[in-house]
Parts: structure tokens; C-alpha cells; sequence
């Protein structure tokens, strides 16, 4: 049976965007539930400041936890070569680095320009110790909030540029808004690997802004993705960009992949009640089916 490899990213790009502060001991709690539903590989938090997301504050200490629990592949998020240290010298072993292709949601995002990133990320490439995985993130691969739709050729330019930094990197094209369309992302992800055929393994970040966040999963999986972010209860969103709803919900694309006959090693019914749990996180903003929702339109897709 075929097998992709889901993400779950609610820990931290779902958390970053609440405002109340979520007990440590909470975020913890519903990292060891989404373990136990068969969750193998999280995006746990990210090393930032914590004047810009005071959420993730606690970031070394929920890192700590999940290490000693060893039940997960725990990466973080890292802005900057310098919080990319500080999460290694935390024991982080897998670190996800985020660029921006367009100069405006960089500069919104990290306050530097796509070039100067790169610049940094070299940076962080070169100084790390032997043995740190490293994930590249292309944000807004197909939009920006503030100039429109993104050209392929920045796309292509940008991680040409970055694969001659780390050519072993994961890759992964971000719908950071959500605007993206199933033939755009179909079209991109076409155009990257006949470029770089010799990258190995792509990813897919999806939004679901617009609800139509499993279409892309979809199109990404048929063009040969296997490995898929997704938030518990659609949890989420971007802080830096404006109008970008929840990601797409993990309950929602494991029912998309289980109809499909494609396996995620994930048990749906473990996970309906940690999206609703979510969901009832104070000033939690969440774009998933009702738990109590046996069809959706993820049923209609066809293996």
C-alpha cells in the first residue's frame, strides 16, 4: 500500500497564532495525545523571540519534554541562524528554516530581504554540526498577501540558489495564504522537480483559507509529494500574513488519504477528539470538519 508521511504542525504553527498564553503543560499534553494517535513526526514550536510570538516562549522546555518522551521526530522552526543555534544548543536535531520568495512577506516575516535570508541560512548551514537535518521552506511559493501571485521563475531562482547550500535539504512549497489553486500547485511542483531532479524528498504546506486546502494536498500527492503539514483542527494561520485562514486540518487529510487507500499510519478516531480539544483552545482559530462529520468533500477524491 502507498504511504505518505503527515506533519503535524498544529504545536506550533497552530499555537503560535492564539493570543492567550497556553499552559506549557497543555501543549505538552496535546503533543503526547497526537503520539498516541500514531503521529510520528511534529513540528513541535519554533525558536523566537518571544517579544514577536510570546506564545512559544517555553520553546526549550516543550523541546526537552518531547526528547525524553522519544515517541516523536520532533523539528522546530527556526527564523534565523541565530535562534537556529539556540535551538541546538537545546538538542534539536531537525531544524525547518523558513525563506520567504517574495521581498514583502520577507521583510513582513523576518525583516530581511529573500537574498539576505539565503545569506543568513548559509550561515546557519555552514556553522551547525554534523548530523542536523535540515527542512527548507519556500514561503508564499504561489502568493503573497502583499504583491499577488508569485512567478515560478522566483520560486525556481530562490531554491536553486539554496540547494547549492544544502543540496540535502527537505523541501517543502508553502500555500502560506491558502490562495493557491490544485493546477498551480500541480504546475510548480512539475516545474521544481524537472528542475532539480536530484532533490529527494518534497513536501507540501497547505492553508485552508479558501477550503479548498485537501484539493492541494491532493494535487501535490499526484505529482509525487509524499510528505504533507497539516494542523490539528485546522489550527492556524500566518501572523505576517493578512487574511491567511487555519492549515489544513490533520483529521481532514488522513479521511482524504484513508478514502483514498493510501496510508498514514494515524488513527482518525484518536484524532476527531484532539481537533476538538483544539478547537476549544481559548482564541483558537480553526478551519476543520466537525468532528462529528462522517463525509466531507475529501470523500469525492479517488485513488
Amino acid at each position: 500500500m502507498t504511504s505518505v508521511q503527515i506533519v503535524e504542525v498544529g504545536p506550533r504553527d497552530g499555537f503560535q497564532n492564539i493570543g492567550p498564553f497556553i499552559p506549557t503543560e497543555t501543549k505538552i499534553a496535546m503533543i503526547r495525545g497526537l503520539a498516541a494517535a500514531g503521529v510520528r513526526r511534529m513540528e513541535i514550536t519554533s525558536f523566537v523571540s518571544p517579544r514577536a510570538i510570546p506564545q512559544l516562549a517555553d520553546a526549550a522546555e516543550v523541546l526537552a519534554n518531547v526528547l525524553a518522551q522519544g515517541a516523536v521526530l520532533p523539528q522546530v522552526l527556526v527564523p534565523n541562524a541565530r535562534y537556529g543555534h539556540k535551538a541546538i544548543e537545546a538538542g534539536a536535531r531537525f531544524l525547518s528554516y523558513v525563506i520567504s520568495v517574495s521581498e514583502s512577506h520577507s521583510r513582513s516575516n523576518v525583516r530581511v530581504g529573500p537574498n539576505e535570508a539565503l545569506a543568513d541560512y548559509a550561515r546557519l548551514v555552514a556553522e551547525a554540526p554534523a548530523g542536523i537535518r535540515m527542512r527548507l521552506n519556500l514561503a508564499t511559493a504561489f502568493h503573497c498577501p502583499f504583491e499577488g501571485m508569485t512567478p515560478a521563475t522566483a520560486v525556481l531562482d530562490l531554491l536553486g540558489r539554496a540547494l547549492e547550500v544544502r543540496p540535502d535539504a527537505e523541501v517543502c512549497l508553502c500555500d502560506t495564504t491558502g490562495r493557491g489553486t490544485p493546477d498551480q500547485v500541480a504546475a510548480l511542483f512539475d516545474s521544481v522537480m524537472t528542475a532539480f531532479p536530484e532533490v529527494s524528498t518534497w513536501a507540501m504546506h497547505a492553508h485552508d483559507t479558501y477550503g479548498h486546502g485537501w484539493m492541494n494536498v491532493r494535487a501535490a500527492y499526484e505529482r509525487g509529494v509524499r510528505i504533507f503539514d497539516s494542523a490539528i483542527g485546522g489550527l492556524g494561520g500566518c501572523p505576517y500574513a493578512p487574511g491567511a485562514s487555519g492549515n489544513v486540518a490533520t483529521e481532514d487529510i488522513v479521511r482524504l488519504f484513508q478514502n483514498c487507500g493510501v496510508e498514514t499510519g494515524m488513527d482518525l478516531a484518536a484524532l476527531l477528539p484532539l481537533g476538538a480539544a483544539a478547537a476549544a483552545l481559548p482564541g483558537a482559530n480553526c478551519s476543520h470538519i466537525p468532528a462529528n462529520t462522517e463525509t466531507n468533500t475529501a470523500q469525492t477524491g479517488r485513488k
